[in-house]
């Protein structure tokens, strides 16, 4: 057997099996070695039967008097007894027909399950059983818990590992023996063995360092060869005009913050270096992204050459578009501005289009409709993108392509990321922090409101309306067919049901609680023109109110809106809510966040943290506690950068490996030799940031 071996080449895995195994994405041995335990059950106490106390345990017992028998409904019950020198237990088994014929009198047994009230007294129900004689693999010991599928169970995929434990014992190393020695760490084939069926507590800690290292160590050389990369590539070095910058400032309606003006610094020293920038702005929503940009991209255009920024939603380049219009209007640079996105007319993409190619645009605002063939740079210098991890590595790659040679590339940010996580999924990128808000903004106040107090709560609202200020309310579903729908999943998960749609609360709004205010509505499901005019009756203060779903959650600014009403709140991830609670308090009127329970129950920690602080970055930071490892923060593209063993609040271990992959690259120049390695290593790099 070999790793690129199918299933059927196990005892028992036959095509049938191996069609749910591939329901995993496991269609290889190799892809079962990979398959990790997402928890573990601790079975490897063995208790005398005398000493059984509830919960998950372990027995070692002869067993006897064994009888099955049908009761209602088809259901058949197996029951046996086990006995040691210390006492009795009942064993019960629910439609395992064939335990009967299978247990031997004659014969010891590790018995481990959960030892539970059953039938009005306590047994231990639906116990995994083997042999003394034989080595445990699914009882007496810590048992691998995996994701499994309907008709392929934890146990199955246990027994499918053990087959291939003579597979792992020869599986060649990836990383560099000097790093394993010099980290202390597990081989390979150790950890791969002791992640599967761990021995010990102790065992598994360390396995899963070992692999944890692995992810971290391979992604940080990914960036970092990304990184070199880039800085062997030639670039238009673009010269500072500090009077130019000066009369840029000098023209804004507010000061800037002492965290803009480095960050714009830090790019205009990027854009004179011989190689291309490839910079990230991360910025807390509201901190003021788009002006950076803006300033930035000022030096490319006063050269004649052109900018690009692609927004991810029209609405959004839209409104980046009339920003920076205004942001160029008093340097007589506005009619640079051009704006191409999907919803103009034939007409208009086609005037668009043909000052795009001429060099009439400097500067480029649209949405993919940049990434068209049809589309042709004059002399694209600088590509600016807005929530940079909402494209794939394919768009950015195709907007580069427009350029003669590799642009400048400098990207926003809204998602406040902790520094542990940016060093891992941005160490090729430059990254400056927007860490400061507009001297005129007041900390947005966010109450968590229970449902009975919802009366209260509307009229405090409607006093903030009839002062001239609007609202957004945000309901996680669109329609009430989504709530039935919902509500029979949740039901069949036993979990609670969203019941809020945007076009209940709409109704319910307009014709009761708030039936003498404008009212709207808006939604993924209506089209582009509809979305934006409705969003421009609610810029112009034609509604008063705008019943949405997360399709305001990135970029939206109405600075007349001051209230964030979130239905359903628990339903949200915090990041999430935090960038809805962003769309307002953008002026100086004093902004209001409520977050509706669903019950009255006790409100989860995530929205205690936020109606306790408007810190993007120590939400980010309590976020990643909550999330563990896994998916890397929302933004990898098609999940080939996530993490499945690294715990991202280990900094020690993440400054650990990007160290030894700085160390790699700074002492060991033949990366070829480590084969294993620069496999895992190349694919990550098709999938990061700059690639």
């Amino acid at each position: 057997m070999i790793l690129g071996s199918p299933l059927t080449e196990l005892k028992g895995v036959g095509e049938e099996q191996a069609r749910k195994f591939a329901v995993l994405g496991i269609k290889t041995l190799g892809g079962l070695v990979e398959h990790y335990p997402r928890r573990y059950d601790d079975y490897s106490t063995v208790t005398p039967i005398g000493k059984l106390r509830p919960g998950a345990v372990t027995i070692e017992a002869a067993i006897k008097q064994v009888k099955g028998r049908r009761v209602r409904r088809g259901l058949h019950i197996t029951e046996a007894i086990a006995s040691d020198d210390t006492g009795s237990v009942r064993l019960i088994w629910f439609n395992q027909p064939y335990r009967a014929g299978a247990i031997k009198s004659d014969q010891r047994y590790f018995v481990s399950g959960q030892y539970e009230l059953g039938r009005g007294r306590f047994a231990i129900m639906n116990p995994s059983m083997e042999m003394v004689s034989d080595l445990p693999i699914n009882t007496a010991r810590i048992l691998a818990v995996y994701r499994s599928t309907k008709g392929l169970t934890s146990r199955q995929i246990r027994l499918a590992v053990y087959q291939a434990l003579p597979l792992i014992e020869n599986i060649p190393e990836t990383l560099p023996l000097w790093v394993v020695k010099e980290q202390q760490l597990l081989s390979r084939a150790e950890a791969l063995i002791a992640i599967h069926m761990p021995s010990s507590v102790e065992k598994l800690a360390a396995a899963r360092r070992r692999l944890g290292f692995e992810e971290v160590f391979q992604l940080s050389l990914a960036s970092l060869l990304n990184k070199q990369e880039n800085q062997n590539e030639p670039a238009l070095r673009i010269p500072f005009q500090e009077e130019l910058a000066q009369e840029f400032v000098r023209h804004l309606p507010f000061t800037l913050t002492d965290t803009q003006r480095r960050a714009v610094w830090q790019a205009y020293l990027d854009l004179q270096k011989p190689y291309p920038m490839n910079r990230l702005i991360e910025g807390d929503v509201g901190s003021g992204k788009t002006v950076v940009a803006t300033m930035v991209a000022l030096m490319a255009i006063e050269q004649g050459w052109q900018v690009a920024f692609m927004a991810p939603t029209e609405l959004l380049a839209r409104q980046h578009a009339d920003t920076i219009h205004a942001l160029l209007s008093p340097l007589g640079k506005e009619d640079l501005v051009t704006m191409l996105v999907g919803a103009l007319s034939a007409s208009q993409k086609a005037k668009a289009r043909t000052a795009i190619k001429s060099g009439k645009a400097g500067f480029v605002v649209g949405t993919q409709a940049l990434i068209q063939e049809k589309v042709d740079m004059h002399k694209l210098a600088l590509i600016i993108i807005d929530e940079q991890h909402r494209f794939g590595v394919e768009q950015r790659k195709l907007l580069m392509a427009k350029a003669d040679h590799m642009p400048h590339v400098l990207s926003l940010s809204a998602t406040p990321i902790p520094r542990s996580l940016a060093l891992t999924l941005y160490g090729e990128l430059d990254i400056s922090l927007l860490t400061e808000k507009p001297a005129d903004r007041k900390p947005i106040i966010t109450s968590i409101i229970s449902p009975n107090a919802r009366a209260g709560l509307y009229g405090k609202i409607d006093e903030e309306l009839a002062a001239g200020r609007q609202m957004f309310v945000v309901c996680p579903l669109i329609s009430p067919a989504e709530e039935i729908m919902e509500a029979e999943t949740a039901k069949a998960r036993g979990l609670p049901p969203i019941m809020s749609s945007a076009e209940k609360a709409y109704e319910e709004l307009r014709s009761k609680n708030f039936k003498h205010r404008r009212v709207g509505l808006l939604h993924g499901k209506l089209k582009p023109a509809e979305k934006q005019a409705v969003m421009e009756r609610f810029v112009r203060h034609e509604l008063d109110i705008l019943v949405a779903t997360t399709v305001i959650e990135v970029g939206v600014d109405v600075p007349n809106a001051t209230i964030m009403l979130i239905e359903n709140a628990e339903h949200f991830g915090l990041a999430q809510l935090h960038q809805l609670r962003g769309r307002v308090g953008r002026s100086h009127h004093q902004g209001y966040c409520y977050l509706l329970l669903d019950d009255s129950g006790a409100p989860s920690r995530r929205l205690r943290a936020l109606e306790q602080s408007n810190d993007g970055f120590s939400l980010a930071e309590l976020d990643l506690s909550l999330r563990g490892p896994g998916a890397i923060y929302g933004t990898a593209q098609h999940g080939s950068l996530d993490l499945r063993v690294a715990q991202l609040t280990d900094t020690e271990l993440i400054t650990s490996a990007r160290e030894s992959a700085q160390k790699l690259l700074q002492e060991d120049r033949n990366l070829l030799q480590y084969k294993e390695l620069m496999l895992h290593v190349n694919r990550l790099r098709a999938v990061t940031n700059l690639n």
